[in-house]
């Protein structure tokens, strides 16, 4: 004990010692740029075309596979969506294992095995290696390519299609990339709903028997192999696949850019924030001179918390979260320049402005020599932990064949970048980073934005969710003279079955299929009783077993969440919340104070009453359509003025009540689609 004690205080000693010696005022000087040695790979080609690298590294007992079928970019068309469904069923079994007999033995050899359109991944200890590899070649060569997969995989598709359908980020992608590149071009054309319906079993065989071949392939393997011995055995399994006659797709053009800056309008009507990307096309190749340059002009205009983006947009005005930029290189020569983020609505006119403003920052002033290097170091950090992947080792491998580049492209690329001066930044800000020939294309609530984005002083054009034309849209018309909020809802109240009838229900039992991002599809029982008794249960089944995810109980006084771990009883707030409710249909108890007619907007290219209602504290947005009277979408304010926006559709007729039957939450990301309504059925006490 005594000893130990000792040690303790001979070591508390030294560090005092050596804290005195240092002046923590001064930071310490850098040590040298690291030298780059990346392993040159052996090479070898099989009789049907493979490229096969390989680099010996035994520092570690395991090996990664890494398969690289180069195709050209390809053009799907009417039948876009074709690779993808092909890429989903591949590597799902093999014509002589079974997809579960084969996703076992990966999982019990501790392996990883990824097969897909592009090509694939394998990573394996060395001990199962020889194993793994012939599971890798079977799986490329033999695989098992199922109509039945093939359904579930485009089911799955189109559910995916669905969800995103009012999805910022979804629309904002689909778009900017077709309005960029042109919806016939590679690069620019989506997928559809129609277009996966144009899609059949007979198309995926054919792709794959057209691309998937290993007349182009690469694969690059690295870790603890034997050079002669990898040979032999590569060109066993992997010999069996046969050279099959070439297709080669023509290579894409680089669209040309808008001649003048312009706004490309997108109108979401239900989005609480707008998405915008300041874009233009590029030309820049890997083996350009101007590369590297590119890389730290890109990193110090947005590559991060540093850059000029962020710390303008979210530091210096709070607008965002985050504001960024990318700089696409391609081999060729097809790329974008993208720097943007997503605002709330009402600064979009001025998130704009200020992005704009820092692209002509890093055009016309010299970047600060502090600033570039903290940038130069920050780049230099990260490309040295990438080298501890065994994939970036593989990837930088082929990057050399593919893109045609010196070998020695990586072990002098830290001495590149750390070349790069101020002028250079500016002059390739000025080849790359384009001002009068940009696109800004604005994803957002045009009610919200588009008054002050017109003040910009850019030319709108206006386009729909799949990069159409259309004209621009009438977001806020004059509301009739004498029309007013008891009105409109007293013609939703008439459009849905009448007051009545209404009024006749004591109770709704609602049952619907919820569409979450996991991957299991729950089921939800919401059921209600007058005056505001509520439960909603939900449920999954997996396996054959039916397994229960939780919900919510309030009986008209007090309730409680359920979940995996037990119950909670509901907070104040939400419980006076539930109290205030007076019936199942809400629309029959406003009174006039309660409610204001708003505006005339669009949603969904349908005219609708925008109406405020307020109830105590709480305040939310109600969206009637102007032709059928019926309720298209409402938002909800929380308590930290955040907004939640639901939409309906799909109206059926139930006991003489039009009810929806597709209920759409696009924040979460949630569905609900009803399956099943019953009214005035008998509930009990026990059932909330």
């Amino acid at each position: 004990m005594k000893r130990r004690i000792i040690l303790l205080i001979t070591a508390l000693i030294i560090s005092l010692n050596v804290s005195a010696q240092l002046d923590r005022s001064i930071q310490p000087k850098g040590g040298p740029t690291p030298k780059i040695k990346l392993e040159k790979p052996e090479e070898f080609k099989l009789k049907n075309g493979i490229k096969v690298l390989v680099v010996e590294n035994h520092k570690l007992p395991r090996v990664s596979y890494s398969l690289r079928i180069d195709n050209n970019p390809i053009i799907e068309g009417e039948k876009a969506g074709v690779t993808s469904l092909l890429g989903s069923i591949l590597g799902n079994g093999t014509t002589t294992i079974s997809k579960d007999d084969f996703n076992e033995e990966i999982d019990f050899l501790g392996a990883s095995l990824n097969i897909g359109f592009s090509g694939g991944f394998a990573s394996t200890l060395t001990k199962n290696n020889e194993r793994v590899v012939e599971l890798m070649a079977d799986a490329v060569i033999n695989p098992l390519l199922s109509e039945e997969e093939f359904n579930k995989e485009k089911d799955k598709l189109i559910e995916g299609l669905k969800a995103d359908k009012k999805s910022l980020d979804a629309i904002a992608g689909r778009v900017g990339g077709a309005l960029s590149y042109g919806k016939g071009h590679a690069y620019g054309e989506f997928i559809t709903e129609e277009t996966l319906n144009n899609t059949t079993f007979e198309d995926v065989l054919e792709y794959h028997k057209k691309y998937f071949k290993p007349n182009n392939s690469y694969l690059v393997i690295i870790g603890d192999v034997n050079y002669k011995e990898i040979k032999s055995m590569i060109s066993d399994k992997f010999g069996a696949w046969k050279k099959e006659k070439s297709h080669t797709d023509p290579i894409p053009d680089l669209t040309p850019n808008v001649s003048l800056t312009e706004v490309n309008f997108i109108d979401l009507p239900t989005a609480t924030q707008s998405s915008i990307s300041v874009t233009n096309n590029v030309d820049l190749k890997m083996s350009d001179e101007d590369y590297h340059i590119a890389l730290i002009t890109n990193n110090i205009l947005g590559g991060g918390g540093e850059g000029y983006l962020f710390k303008n947009l979210r530091e210096d005005h709070g607008y965002t979260y985050g504001a960024y930029s990318s700089l696409g290189s391609d081999r060729h020569g097809v790329a974008r320049f993208t720097a943007g983020a997503k605002v709330r609505n009402m600064v979009t006119d001025s998130a704009v402005t200020e992005i704009v403003k820092e692209i002509v920052r890093i055009r016309t002033e010299a970047v600060d020599a502090e600033l570039l290097k903290n940038a130069k170091a920050k780049y230099v950090g990260s490309f040295i932990r990438r080298l501890e992947s065994p994939q970036t080792v593989a990837s930088y491998a082929l990057n050399i064949k593919l893109n045609d580049l010196p070998k020695d492209f990586y072990e002098t690329y830290l001495e590149k970048i750390n070349a790069v001066s101020a002028s250079d930044v500016k002059r390739v800000a000025n080849k790359y980073f384009q001002l009068a020939n940009t696109r800004i294309i604005v994803v957002g609530k045009g009610s919200d934005v588009v008054a002050n984005l017109e003040e910009v002083g850019f030319p709108i054009n206006y386009f729909d969710h799949y990069a159409n034309p259309v004209a621009k849209p009438i977001f806020n018309k004059a509301i009739p003279e004498g029309l007013t909020a008891s009105e409109v809802m007293n013609s939703y109240i008439n459009a849905i079955g009448g007051r009545d009838l209404l009024e006749s229900v004591s109770s709704l039992v609602q049952k619907a299929d919820v569409t979450i991002p996991a991957p299991f599809k729950p089921q939800a029982t919401i059921k209600q009783m007058v005056p505001n008794k509520y439960s909603m249960k939900m449920e999954a089944s997996m396996n054959g077993q039916t397994m229960k995810l939780g919900g919510m109980s309030f009986d008209g006084e007090t309730g409680y969440n359920e979940g995996p771990q037990g119950r909670n009883p509901l907070d104040e707030k939400v419980i006076n919340d539930l109290k205030a409710v007076k019936g199942i249909f809400p629309e029959l108890y406003y009174s006039e104070d309660e409610i204001e007619l708003m505006s005339i907007n669009s949603i969904e290219f349908q005219d609708v009453y925008k109406v405020k209602v307020t109830e105590g504290e709480k305040v939310s947005y109600k969206y009637y359509s102007i032709d059928s009277g019926l309720l298209l979408s409402e938002d909800k304010e929380d308590d930290n003025n955040n907004i939640t926006s639901q939409n309906y559709g799909d109206y059926r007729d139930v006991n003489g009540i039009k009810f929806p039957f597709y209920i759409d939450i696009p924040s979460q990301k949630l569905e609900l689609n009803i399956t099943e309504i019953l009214i005035n059925e008998e509930l009990k006490d026990s059932d909330f």
